[in-house]
């Protein structure tokens, strides 16, 4: 039989866990989290929809960004920052552009208000309730009142629980209130936001959602939400306004795309060869692709570039296609033009110095460097263009570059102890007081610094 002393301190232990079991801090994805997907198309596309409605904001185009995430499913949020994520799995429930451009404006709701801020605010708050209950229940334990001290802390987090969940509630009301006013004051149509709603409102009933009201979700229910915001809308002048073609013809293509990449498979299914589209195209020449048909993905690439032979985006679709056939010579040709015709877009241009240096022919290296390089200083967020410029530079014989640009690898892939590695020996060869020298030693701090959180050797000053 346990002795009070032990008893007690079992209450205290369960009481602990009680408060604080809903109340962890969100954590880095690990690298079995969603994917981001980068795409020049897809992002020049959530460049051009959403811009009027960032500046409606008074918000920096240059400082916010719309990412996709490859996950199935249908969700979009703001995290730290000013980057709106959008899942797969949205874009490819949505019906038009416009019901894009509703969810956008709602996450950028959430950027203007500083929600990712607020969100610690609304927690603390909870959590403080949750202590003092905790402080309560432990008094009343030690006391001898176990079963009363153990209903004080239940309550306690009940309350806790639907404080924080008040608080989420009220920042997603905010934030489409705010969707209304970018839309109207952008001249967008409203109806996107609401035909989404309603799709998720066609969810909940799938899920047997039938509550009466949202007071048990962090989220209104999505019935509340479209009655809170469809007379506004409905009267707004830009209520009956038509999408621009031109881009709605671009999120078809784009779309389709994303299934072929995503789901192969079942871009097949919808995308049947009597379907000559652009998007029909599109979706079967990356599901060819990726399932290992060549021939027939660089058959489907040929029909869109038919359609339009100087399109940059059927270009880089020819090139990859062939590049990633093994066909690095026959890739250059198509990927240059597409470099060119797209502006010198960086992902693009990574791609044909990708090309180029594949071809193994030396007088190609030195274009290729120039186009890498390039491609860094405009994009340094991809990191498949500083492994291509590494090998270039350990191909010269440049092993101190090689190691700069695989630290710079290594720091966009989240590997701080390769990209620690790989600065230090950068700096061993890099003359001090340079740029390159200091860009090591910058990737060199920042990696230290995140390896010490989890090792104490790399937070000793002496440590190299």
């Amino acid at each position: 039989m346990r002795s009070p002393v032990a008893r007690f301190a079992r209450l205290l232990m369960l009481a602990l866990t009680l408060a604080f079991a809903g109340w962890q801090p969100a954590v880095a994805q690990d690298d079995s989290g969603p994917q981001i997907l980068r795409d020049t198309e897809t992002e020049a596309l959530f460049h051009d929809m959403s811009l009027p409605l960032i500046k409606a904001g008074g918000l920096d185009p240059d400082s916010v960004k719309v990412v996709l995430l490859n996950d199935p499913e249908i969700n979009a949020f703001v995290s730290q920052g000013q980057t709106v994520y959008v899942q797969s799995g949205l874009l490819e429930a949505a019906d038009n552009i416009n019901q894009v451009q509703g969810v956008v404006a709602h996450e950028l709701g959430h950027v203007i208000a500083g929600d990712s801020i607020r969100s610690a605010q609304g927690e603390k708050q909870a959590v403080g309730i949750s202590i003092l209950s905790l402080l309560l229940g432990v008094a009343a334990v030690a006391a001898g009142a176990g079963e009363a001290g153990m209903g004080v802390l239940m309550a306690g987090q009940r309350a806790a629980l639907g404080d924080m969940m008040a608080f989420t509630r009220g920042q997603e009301a905010t934030a489409d209130a705010t969707a209304s006013r970018l839309l109207s004051k952008s001249g967008i149509s409203g109806k996107g936001l609401l035909d989404f709603f309603a799709k998720l409102q066609n969810q909940e009933y799938r899920l047997a959602i039938y509550d009466k009201d949202s007071f048990d979700r962090d989220h209104p229910l999505s019935s509340e939400r479209i009655q809170a915001l469809q007379q506004k809308l409905m009267s707004d002048p830009a209520w009956n306004k038509p999408t621009d073609p031109k881009l709605e013809a671009r999120f078809e293509r784009v779309k389709a795309k994303l299934l072929g990449y995503v789901n192969p498979k079942q871009a097949v299914l919808k995308y049947p060869e009597s379907d000559q589209s652009v998007p029909a195209h599109y979706a079967r020449a990356y599901a060819y692709h990726l399932s290992g048909y060549p021939d027939k993905a660089e058959q489907e690439a040929n029909a869109l570039l038919a359609i339009d032979p100087h399109d940059p985006y059927f270009l880089e679709l020819k090139g990859q296609i062939l590049l990633e056939d093994g066909k690095p010579k026959d890739a250059v040709v198509p990927l240059r033009e597409a470099t060119e015709r797209s502006g010198n877009a960086p992902m693009i241009a990574a791609m044909l110095g990708h090309a180029l240096v594949e071809t193994n022919d030396p007088k190609n290296f030195t274009e290729a460097k120039d186009i890498l390089k390039v491609a860094v200083s405009r994009d340094n967020e991809d990191p498949f263009a500083w492994y291509q410029l590494g090998i270039i530079y350990d191909r010269e014989g440049d092993q101190s570059r090689a190691s700069l640009a695989t630290a710079e690898r290594n720091n966009l892939e989240g590997n701080p102890k390769m990209a620690l590695a790989s600065a230090q020996m950068a700096m061993k060869g890099i003359q001090p007081g340079t740029p390159d020298y200091l860009r090591a030693q910058d990737i060199a701090m920042v990696s230290r610094a995140e390896l010490a959180k989890k090792d104490k050797k790399y937070r000793d000053k002496n440590f190299q």
